[in-house]
């Protein structure tokens, strides 16, 4: 049996499969993250510790333990957890959504070897800027940190008494030579770290330890078990839903919005903000477009309204062409391919005559376009899929699907019913890591149905597109 564990922003899920890859047990664990300032996004990692716990306590009670072999980790990419020499935390962990270092991520950017190197614009979300903003605003803090660890390798330290990355998550700190896989020096000297400050490197498929036998005793567990390098939140779900060979892609609506293809060579292209990283497979490499605020700006919305997001969407109907009223999704800035932390949402072409369901059809046309957005970018770099699968709370919306599916001019798949994400990934990973096992035991999902381009409303949503495109650019810094 192999274990999958993914810590989220908002929680920690924990996943038993079989060899069969049959999903035995499932548990989760809920996390909270502190805002102690405008822009400050922070957790008290020993949180995740706690929740790992509940959450092995939890499968251990549903299902026995014993015949555990392997463990993969996931998380929640670019988080700066600072460990001085004595292994001890010394602050709480900075996370991806924490905007502070704006100004030392555009510093860094200014200079062409971050995205000669890196392959990648430096995002204020990524790592390295998160230490920037420490070296000039807590230099003690900053002087005293013997290691930086991104969040799922603080728990492969609390797992495994190892400081150990992998290539996927470490491609997200902006300080990864991504095309050669390692760190890079010249990156961190340039703010005055060294090697001897990061985790070793391993491949997402490689063992990077083994679990230490106080908890494998704790949780019932007989023998060595493996714990897998593991792969960032969006490699280990690209694992999970089987897109793991060049051509294939998936789309999420999930909290953000995600479109990820695999790729089998190393051709990044920061001008698009598109993000070029390392796959959690060896010799692979995957690009993805990210848009800050999906489903997000639909439960914004429904929010706004005093309803709930399915309620605003059961009643729209058929897919129509997108109407005069026009939402920009930008509630906390944008990625793909804006890089703009200031612009914020709004709608435009509001009259009289529209109503909730018009501007709920506004909304979700804004993030389709948002993502068309993505699909243009990725395609700048030469990188092409025929198709999409669909992960995400708001892939259960057919209407959305049928939108983006046009908008895009791509048929998506939608998986049965089943947990596909990244902590399903994870343990495929860990069986990968434990018995040696290829990148081909990651199949897809199988599919429940296809939603296939309407033909008939692609020019119009192309249309809309434009419109969209204009409108960021005439209100582009008015908010």
């Amino acid at each position: 049996m192999f274990v999958g564990l993914d810590l989220g922003t908002s929680g920690l899920k924990a996943i038993l499969i079989g060899e069969d890859q049959t999903v035995l047990a499932e548990a989760t664990s809920s996390l909270d993250v502190q805002r102690p300032h405008p822009g400050w996004s922070e957790q008290d990692p020993a949180t995740w510790i706690s929740s790992a716990e509940r959450a092995f306590e939890a499968l251990a009670a549903k299902h026995s333990l014993k015949d555990v072999r392997g463990i993969g980790l996931s998380g929640q990419m670019h988080g700066a957890v600072l460990i001085d020499s004595d292994d001890n935390v010394l602050r709480p962990a900075i996370l991806w959504n924490d905007t502070r270092s704006h100004a030392e991520a555009a510093k860094m950017d200014a200079d062409p070897k971050w995205r000669s190197i890196s392959g990648n614009i430096v995002f204020p979300g990524f790592t390295a800027p998160k230490l920037d903003w420490l070296r000039k605003n807590d230099p003690e803090i900053f002087e005293r940190t013997a290691m930086v660890l991104l969040p799922k390798d603080y728990l492969r330290f609390w797992l495994t008494g190892d400081t150990v990355s992998e290539m996927s998550d470490a491609a997200g700190t902006s300080w990864l030579d991504t095309g050669r896989r390692d760190w890079s020096d010249d990156l961190l000297n340039d703010i005055e770290m060294s090697r001897d400050q990061m985790p070793s490197l391993v491949e997402g498929t490689s063992a990077s330890g083994t679990l230490r036998s106080v908890l494998a005793s704790q949780w019932g567990m007989s023998g060595e078990v493996i714990v897998a390098g593991g792969g960032g939140d969006n490699a280990a779900s690209a694992v999970g839903v089987g897109v793991v060979r060049p051509g294939t892609g998936f789309i999420s609506l999930g909290t953000s919005g995600v479109l990820f293809a695999a790729t089998d060579s190393y051709r990044p292209d920061p001008e698009t903000s598109v993000h070029t990283f390392c796959h959690a497979i060896p010799e692979t490499w995957h690009q993805m477009g990210v848009i800050l605020a999906a489903a997000d700006s639909l439960n914004w919305f429904a929010k706004a309204c005093g309803s709930k997001p399915e309620d605003l969407t059961i009643d729209l109907g058929d897919l129509s062409a997108p109407g005069r009223t026009l939402f920009l999704p930008y509630l906390g800035g944008e990625r793909t391919p804006h890089n703009d932390v200031e612009t914020r949402a709004s709608f435009i072409g509001v009259a009289h005559e529209t109503d909730q369901r018009s501007l709920t059809k506004s909304v979700i046309e804004g993030v389709t376009h948002a993502f068309k957005d993505c699909h243009l970018a990725l395609a700048a770099t030469g990188t092409s899929y025929d198709k999409l699968i669909a992960i995400g709370g708001g892939s259960q919306s057919d209407y959305w699907l049928e939108a983006i599916a046009t908008s895009l001019n791509i048929p998506i798949e939608v998986p049965v019913a089943g947990d596909f994400g990244a902590a399903f990934g994870a343990a495929r990973l860990a069986i990968m890591a434990t018995t040696g096992a290829g990148p081909d035991i990651a199949k897809p999902p199988k599919s429940s149905k296809t939603i296939d381009p309407n033909a008939m409303l692609t020019e119009a949503f192309s249309d809309a597109h434009d419109r969209y495109q204009s409108t960021y650019t005439a209100l582009k810094g008015l908010s």
